[in-house]
């Protein structure tokens, strides 16, 4: 009688959650004199806010004890520690040391970044972190899949 030493086939599922905040923040770079922030970032230079949406999708396998990928409980908590608690009706800017520290504008595009940094940090380790999306507005979207260069 021969053992099978071939793993059983499991599909790869992918589990998004979507939750909104909101936040105030200044195109302004440290970098930059203001004439050239000015000009730059027009009026998106002075203080001003969004209501983002945010996609977060992992990807895993299904636990066949309970079904799930992960637990939509435990993957909402994260996002809440994550991203509610330190962003939503706060200032970015100096609010979220991610960005001062860093001398970071907060973009779009930096802030789904810090997202996936801090996100990443938390997941369980049998969940992988796909792709987040951040909608800053209903046409501007920022898409990030963890590529770093």
């Amino acid at each position: 009688m021969s053992v099978s030493t071939t793993k059983p086939i499991q599909p790869v599922v992918y589990l998004t959650r979507i939750e909104s905040f909101s936040t105030a923040h200044r195109m302004n770079s440290p970098l930059l004199d203001q004439q050239t922030n000015s000009e730059t970032f027009g009026k998106c230079n002075a203080i001003h806010g969004h209501n983002y949406k945010v996609e977060l999708t992992v990807k895993g396998t299904v636990d066949p004890i309970t079904g799930f990928l992960v637990d939509i409980a435990v993957l909402k908590q994260i996002i809440d520690e994550t991203i509610i608690q330190p962003i939503d009706h706060n200032f970015i800017d100096t609010d979220v040391p991610y960005f001062w520290d860093n001398n970071l504008v907060s973009t779009a595009e930096n802030i789904v970044v810090y997202i996936w940094i801090e996100v990443s940090k938390r997941l369980p380790t049998n969940v992988e972190l796909h792709t987040i999306k951040l909608y800053e507005t209903g046409k501007n979207v920022a898409t990030f899949l963890g590529e770093f260069l």
